[in-house]
């Protein structure tokens, strides 16, 4: 079904090069439009998204499109702006012979919408269009995002190096939500997502129940991968960027035997999914201590949650993969032989009274927090590895055994780490005055200028998820409480940058998926000498859904 667009100022200024806004009516009988129409194609997906057809525009010298959201009055976000190289929009079928269609997303709900619209063309000139998208009410069937207790409100002049935040759910797909606590995306047809991760345009969510991959993409298509046949079962925690693909943490099963969040694999996902590398740390750990005379029985029990995996990073500096066992310690392996370089966690574990462990332990400056039941792990833009380090001590070691400190606070805590000398120090920290204990699940990211998202997963005695932002100096910028139930709410939250989204990947390399600070394969370049025909055909032969 298509409605019209509503005319605002800008459009009247393109009247005047022969861009027209045409009746229902004639879009309706499919009759050929002798002149440019915009409207929107009515698609029941989300209140947040919206498709924009342009028919009638010449598109032999289009190179992309690019669009704008405006803020409510009053808001103190940036607006939503995103851009498509005409490749991207071609490889999500979104171009043909005289129309191309925006996917609009960000939208706000049962609002009407004022969206900027520019089509960029080779010669450098563009045509800019302003349209008014009505969106229809959302329906939070969760009760939970659409009702934000405002404890510290984003203040205008605020400096916070991001605009979005991407909620991992455990009550249905990502939630985006802007830093004045507006929903500003969320779609039917997910069950949970808080093992996911986004890229380009699209999350990439691994199943908690089976050994499934969903690509959700921002214009709310959604495909399915299964795994290669594996003894993996189901996916749990995160879902992290990696050397060759994407690493997650899994769960597994051989014969009667489980073994439970203690394997870390790297999977690819161009059009099926292949699994070049895995980490077996149960194996990993037995082989380390049985070469040093150590009972790895003792440590290494399949059947119980003995390691917990939670995070799993890529450091290219050194070819490495850091890992979190919140049971443990964080452990770093070598990428590829999976030797084990160096471990740093609370020596008043049960893990410490191994020797083959404590041979590879970090020592911790005075005045430093250990890590402790920690999560979300990551390389901050100067180099140290930041986590959230929840204080919270181990729960699944064998009777008698020491399962370490517990603090009545959480923290976000930040190293700098020698490898050669086996040393580490804490940095810098944030406690929140040691006020906020947030004992399992939970993150801390850096984004742009140094500024930080803080989620406390289950705060104020697990009932709260508390999303905190701070500014480069650790002020706080903003405090966002919402209901939870366990960690159902907000397990995990990162910055997203829909403020500055570039979608510029054509679905034509092998892999559809980049690293993160990669450009895509296309970013860049210029589409002089490339017709609109000629990337269809390309894109018929490989498509990327």
């Amino acid at each position: 079904m298509l409605t019209s667009l509503r005319i605002w100022r800008g459009v009247r200024r393109a009247l005047s090069s022969g861009v027209l806004i045409t009746s229902l009516g004639l879009a309706a009988c499919a009759v050929a439009p002798t002149e440019n129409t915009v409207s929107t194609v009515e698609k029941p997906v989300s209140s947040f998204i919206s498709l924009v057809q342009l028919d009638g525009f010449d598109l032999s010298t289009l190179t992309g499109v690019q669009y704008a959201i405006a803020p409510k009055p009053g808001s103190v976000s940036k607006p939503v702006r995103v851009e498509y190289s005409l490749s991207a929009l071609v490889a999500r079928g979104y171009v043909s012979a005289g129309s191309v269609t925006v996917p609009v997303f960000g939208l706000y709900a049962g609002y009407e919408n004022l969206v900027s619209i520019e089509l960029e063309t080779q010669t450098g000139t563009s045509t800019s269009l302003q349209v008014t998208v009505p969106t229809p009410a959302y329906v939070d069937t969760s009760g939970v995002y659409s009702h934000p207790s405002i404890v510290t409100p984003r203040r205008a002049g605020s400096a916070l190096g991001f605009d979005f935040i991407f909620i991992k759910s455990g009550l249905g797909s990502p939630v985006i939500i802007d830093t004045d606590a507006e929903i500003r995306w969320a779609v039917p047809g997910i069950v949970s997502s808080m093992s996911s991760t986004f890229i380009g345009d699209e999350f990439v969510i691994g199943d908690p129940t089976q050994p499934t991959v969903y690509r959700l993409r921002l214009d709310g298509n959604i495909a399915r991968s299964p795994l290669p046949p594996s003894t993996y079962t189901d996916f749990n925690h995160n879902i992290d960027p990696g050397k060759q693909g994407f690493l997650a943490e899994v769960d597994a099963a051989s014969g009667e035997v489980a073994s439970i969040e203690s394997n870390v694999i790297e999977f690819q996902d161009p059009n099926v999914i292949s699994i070049p590398n895995h980490w077996d740390l149960g194996a990993i750990l037995t082989a380390h201590m049985s070469n040093q005379a150590d009972d790895a029985t003792a440590f290494v029990r399949p059947g119980v949650d003995w390691f917990h995996s939670n995070s799993a990073i890529y450091d290219s500096r050194d070819d490495s993969l850091v890992v979190s066992s919140r049971e443990n310690f964080v452990i770093k392996l070598d990428y590829k032989t999976g030797a084990i370089i160096w471990i740093l966690g609370d020596p008043t574990k049960y893990w410490y009274t191994f020797p083959s462990l404590r041979s590879k332990a970090l020592t911790l400056a005075p005045g430093g927090l250990y890590p402790i039941g920690q999560h979300a792990l990551s390389i901050t833009s100067d180099g140290l590895l930041m986590l959230f380090n929840d204080g919270f001590g181990s729960v699944n070691q064998p009777a008698g055994a020491p399962a370490g400190e517990t603090r009545p606070y959480s923290a976000v805590s930040a190293y700098s780490i020698d490898a050669k000398s086996m040393t580490a120090m804490e940095v810098w920290d944030y406690d929140a005055g040691k006020a906020i204990s947030s004992g399992v699940c939970s993150s801390a990211y850096e984004a742009a200028d140094k500024s930080i998202l803080v989620d406390y997963a289950v705060a104020d005695n697990d009932t709260e998820a508390l999303l905190v932002g701070l500014d480069s100096n650790h002020n706080v910028v903003l405090e966002y409480e919402y209901p939870t139930t366990g960690c159902g709410t907000s397990w995990n939250a990162r910055p997203i940058p829909l403020d500055n989204l570039k979608v510029d990947d054509d679905g034509l390399s092998p892999s559809r998926h980049h690293h993160a600070g990669s450009h895509g394969l296309i970013a860049g370049a210029s589409f002089a000498g490339i017709s609109v025909t000629d990337l269809l055909s390309r894109v018929n032969r490989s498509s990327p859904y």
